[in-house]
């Protein structure tokens, strides 16, 4: 497809995140791509967070969670963190792949590229999305690679321009 056939917002590509939230021991992770570092000192990022998902459920519930920075061989996590519900299915247990722990608390790709543990500062209402500003809190890079893609996705097929 053209460049300029596509919509101003879709010819920037995207790296890919997964979201790891807990609550009360229940844990769920979903697919995030509007995430954007704000600030260096101190270390902030916004990250939207679909509505009416286990996600936005469990950070409104502990305003803490894990950011994951997917690697472009983890395409085939897509369908499973973020085209299925986690109200309906236990994705932790549904993953494919070595999940570990981080503080005993949120799971964790362990082929993901890294992770970054951020906290709630302020929420916003954006529309289909809940932004929350978050800081830093810790970090730790896993593997070398470069990451997942929305352009990678597209070339899949896993989703649509």
């Amino acid at each position: 497809m053209s460049t300029l056939r596509k919509k101003p917002w879709n010819r920037v590509d995207q790296p890919v995140y997964s979201i790891s939230s807990v609550h009360n021991g229940e844990v769920n992770m979903n697919i995030c791509s509007y995430v954007t570092p704000v600030s260096m000192k101190p270390k902030r990022y916004i990250v939207a967070i679909y509505k009416n998902t286990k996600t936005l459920e469990l950070t409104k519930q502990n305003p803490q969670f894990l950011l994951q920075i997917l690697a472009e061989n983890q395409y085939n996590l897509i369908n499973l963190l973020g085209k299925k519900s986690g109200f309906h299915i236990n994705k932790i247990d549904k993953i494919k792949e070595p999940v570990e722990f981080y503080n005993d608390t949120f799971a964790y790709l362990s082929q993901s590229l890294a992770y970054i543990h951020l906290r709630v500062l302020n929420w916003l209402d954006t529309g289909d999305h809940w932004c929350t500003l978050c800081d830093v809190v810790a970090h730790k890079n896993l593997n070398p690679g470069k990451p997942l893609s929305l352009e990678l996705l597209k070339k899949k097929k896993i989703i649509r321009s």
